[in-house]
């Protein structure tokens, strides 16, 4: 047993294995100071929900309060191992800034009010839009960290009650073009891989995804693979030199926005060395002939040029992943917020299909996703999607669909694609949305393009409700808010990205008024008289687990098959993957083993789309295609950014994450040890930037772009000349309590294009052009970089405030009982 200080070492202590043995368990620990495991009253399970791993954990509870958690030894995500936002995190539960009770807007102004006052308020626009304009005036924008029963109650007042097409998650900012990609290949969403397939591969290639800070467990797997005997190889693709990149065999860092170039160019490497399995490309692909055609002229002299990165370096790279036995691959917003998303993300799947590397032990892909719940944003049908992984377009889908909500189909939009968010926030500042409800989620920080946002957020036209826990940025300008609980204050589900599911349950009850998130929607739908075609309650629920039984049939014979999992049955032991049924009852590890796909005609979520103009293809010419449901190979050609460097903006600016804060800080910077860790943006630049413009570590800098600026602390590494990389979590709010709306420049989507992939619709983070001058020197410099995987990070030497606590957390490495991990 031993302590860490997990701020400083993020991924702990390293618990070796080698290939096809189990991973070890390693028990991590916090509890708040002062207080001792004999002193926990209860012990509460849940899984974590401040990144998308889906951590299992168990809350602990002393005196109504959270006072810790515990990693769950017997959870197959985890084995005990907790992130460092899990550990910490909790915290901010308890905030003294939570919001307790309703506020409406009087005035110009927010006061306090009740339920009753804000509801009617709420059901009352409705109902007036409804009548004045019809569905179309009304939009639901929600989150990525809610629970299923909650998205799938929101899918159906929304889609069935009140008929809007609509309702879209803030998951169309991060895993919007994971769900595009594995349509596009496979026929449906659903992630083909295992977690698990690290503990097999031999080679494990990171498309664009920095593991190691955006999933700190998942990474702690692959650093124990690495320190045990036989270490798998990693490839690693990202313009930065992450923790990731330092780990790897063979780093590329291409130029921003030449994804698809760099993947046409690996694909015709393996091809032209005759490094595919023709057997299984007969057997269960389609597409492969046109796909060799298209990848003829990316030599890699050609790609090289294309992307900067020296030829040699492409065609090992090529090699790793040609001759790979057990290959693994990842893909996060490198390439889903970068120039053709979803046209680079389907090159990941192409690699795997001409290699046969799909439903074995170490062979798999994980199209990652961002949050915790983005997963049941798409499943749940409040992703752009609709629930089951149905496809709008066929017309037996949908009649089930109502048949289910014993709704009449036409009531079921469906005369066209649900409205994605960013045509949804078009509508609002066009006039024609009126009332957007927003749940769980901060677009006034989240959203590219801030200052466009915040006018059409602040528009008086439209009526801005807020359902949050806290005042954030986006709360302020709305005309109704709405506490809600977090999670530890309710009951519910959620599922990870190797489509693990969890019950997460109530441990305390949340402060003053804040209600959970299914009961607003239940009670909103109770409010609204929501009908279905025999009069009675279109929401027939008002219980979390009743809400999930509703929820399983919905999913019953669909991919995501939810009809074998129980609250009793996720009780007590590991997570479950779906699809778990009759057949498969004890959830199913890889997708796709037997080479048979969900890419049938009369059964697929999508016929696909041209991946350079995003132009959905007809269901003749999918039929004519893929009759025999195969996946589907699909080629695609390079084409430039349409925002370039140039003379005036001479850099390409990437967003991104940072592995201490989450989305727009509104838990992460209320958990002192975290907000301490790093509590200010950054700009990262190359050495050679930097002194081509005068500019030492800690200086205080400048990044403009055509649409605003930002200003922040340089921060000097072995990024590649030409780039510059801001976090994007800093928005207009301090723990002291202040609030500048638009204030000093620090948000880095003040910076970013209202641009968006042709597919998936979503937003391009890492395509804008910029220009970075310095403002002068600063007293306080910015966070150290990340120097290698075993390195100090930024807060490690930052002493622990009163109450704050420090960054230690406790460790214990034991044997688990063999029915334990599963």
């Amino acid at each position: 047993m031993a302590r860490t200080d997990r701020i400083a070492q993020p991924w702990g202590t390293r618990t070796p294995y080698g290939p096809g043995e189990p991973w070890p368990v390693r028990v991590d620990t916090r509890l708040a100071d002062g207080v001792t495991e004999d002193q926990v009253e209860r012990w509460v399970q849940s899984a974590a929900v401040l990144h998308s791993n889906g951590d299992g954990l168990d809350i602990a509870v002393k005196d109504g309060r959270i006072v810790g958690v515990r990693g769950r030894a017997q959870d197959r995500v985890n084995h005990g191992r907790l992130d460092p936002k899990d550990l910490f995190g909790w915290q901010a539960n308890a905030s003294p800034d939570r919001l307790t009770r309703p506020l409406v807007r009087e005035g110009g102004r927010l006061v306090e009010s009740d339920w009753d006052t804000a509801m009617d308020r709420v059901v009352r626009r409705t109902k007036d839009l409804l009548e004045e304009q019809g569905p179309s005036a009304v939009g639901f924008y929600t989150s990525g960290q809610l629970f299923a029963e909650e998205y799938y109650t929101l899918t159906l007042i929304a889609r069935g009650g009140i008929g809007t097409n609509h309702l879209d998650g803030n998951t169309r900012l991060c895993t919007s073009t994971a769900a595009e990609a594995l349509k596009e290949s496979f026929g449906s969403d659903g992630q083909p891989g295992s977690y698990t397939d690290i503990d097999h591969a031999d080679t494990i290639a990171l498309f664009g995804h920095n593991m190691a800070e955006t999933q700190t467990v998942l990474w702690a797997r692959v650093l124990d693979g690495l320190a045990g005997p036989n270490p798998p190889r990693i490839v690693c693709v990202d313009p930065r030199p992450t923790p990731v990149a330092r780990a790897a065999t063979v780093h590329l860092a291409p130029r921003p926005g030449t994804n698809v170039a760099l993947m046409n160019g690996l694909l015709r490497e393996i091809v032209e060395n005759g490094w595919t399995d023709r057997d299984y490309l007969d057997r269960h692909v389609v597409g492969f002939g046109e796909l060799t055609e298209r990848l003829a002229p990316y030599t890699p002299e050609h790609v090289a040029d294309i992307c900067g990165i020296p030829a040699e370096r492409l065609r090992e790279a090529a090699r790793l992943l040609g001759t790979a036995e057990r290959l693994l691959s990842t893909v996060l917003q490198g390439f889903y917020q970068s120039h053709q998303a979803t046209a680079a993300a389907v090159q990941v799947n192409n690699l795997h299909l001409v290699r046969g590397m799909l439903g074995r032990p170490g062979c798999g892909i994980l199209q990652m996703n961002g949050q915790p719940t983005a997963q049941n944003t798409r499943e749940c049908g409040a992703n752009g999607d609709m629930p089951g992984f149905r496809n709008w377009e066929n017309d037996s889908h949908m009649a089930e669909l109502a048949r289910l909500w014993n709704l009449d189909p036409l009531q079921v939009p469906h005369y066209g694609p649900p409205t994605h968010a960013m045509q949804m926030f078009r509508y609002a500042e066009e006039g024609s949305l009126r009332m957007l409800w927003v749940s769980g989620t901060n677009p006034a920080v989240s959203m590219p393009e801030l200052r466009r946002i915040r006018s059409v957020l602040a528009q008086e036209r439209l009526f801005l409700v807020v359902q949050d826990a806290f005042l954030t940025e986006t709360a302020q300008l709305a005309d109704v808010v709405l506490p809600a609980a977090v999670w530890g204050e309710k009951t519910g589900t959620f599922t990870n990205a190797d489509r693990t599911v969890h019950l997460s349950e109530k441990a305390v009850e949340p402060p003053g008024q804040a209600k959970p998130d299914l009961e607003i929607f239940c009670d909103f739908a109770r409010r609204l008289g929501l009908r279905d075609k025999d009069g009675g309650p279109l929401v027939p629920w008002d219980t979390p687990e009743a809400a999930f039984e509703g929820w399983k049939e919905c999913s019953r014979g669909r991919p995501c098959d939810y009809t074998g999992l129980t609250y009793a049955r996720l009780r007590g032991g590991s997570g479950i993957q779906w699809p778990c049924d009759e057949r498969r009852p004890d959830g199913t590890e890889r997708l796709y083993a037997d080479g048979a796909f969900w890419s049938d005609p009369d059964y697929c979520e999508s016929y696909g789309r041209d991946l350079v103009t995003g132009a959905p293809l007809e269901e003749t010419e999918y039929r004519a295609m893929n009759p025999s449901a195969k996946a589907v190979v699909k080629a695609a050609e390079y084409l430039p950014p349409h925002e370039p460097p140039g003379e005036e903006y001479p850099f390409s600016l990437l967003t991104g994450r940072t592995l201490y804060q989450f989305h727009t800080r509104t838990k992460t910077a209320r958990a002192p040890q975290l907000q301490r860790a790093a509590p200010e943006v950054w700009v990262e630049i190359s050495a050679g930037d930097a002194a081509a413009h005068g500019i030492e570590e800690g200086d205080r800098v400048e990044v403009a772009t055509p649409r605003g600026t930002v200003r922040a602390a340089a921060r000097i590494s072995a990024i590649r000349d030409g780039v510059l990389f801001l976090p994007f979590h800093y928005g207009y709010w301090d723990t002291d309590g202040g609030f500048e709306p638009g204030g000093d420049g620090r948000a880095g989507n003040e910076l970013t294009a209202t641009e968006w992939d042709a597919v998936s619709k979503q937003p391009l983070f890492k395509s804008a052009a910029a220009r970075l001058r310095r403002l002068g020197p600063t007293g306080s410099p910015a966070p150290a970089p990340t120097t290698t995987a075993s390195a100090p990070l930024p807060g490690a030497d930052v002493p622990a405030t009163t109450g704050g606590g420090a960054g230690e957390a406790r460790e214990e490495a034991r044997t688990p009982q063999p029915e334990e991990i599963r």
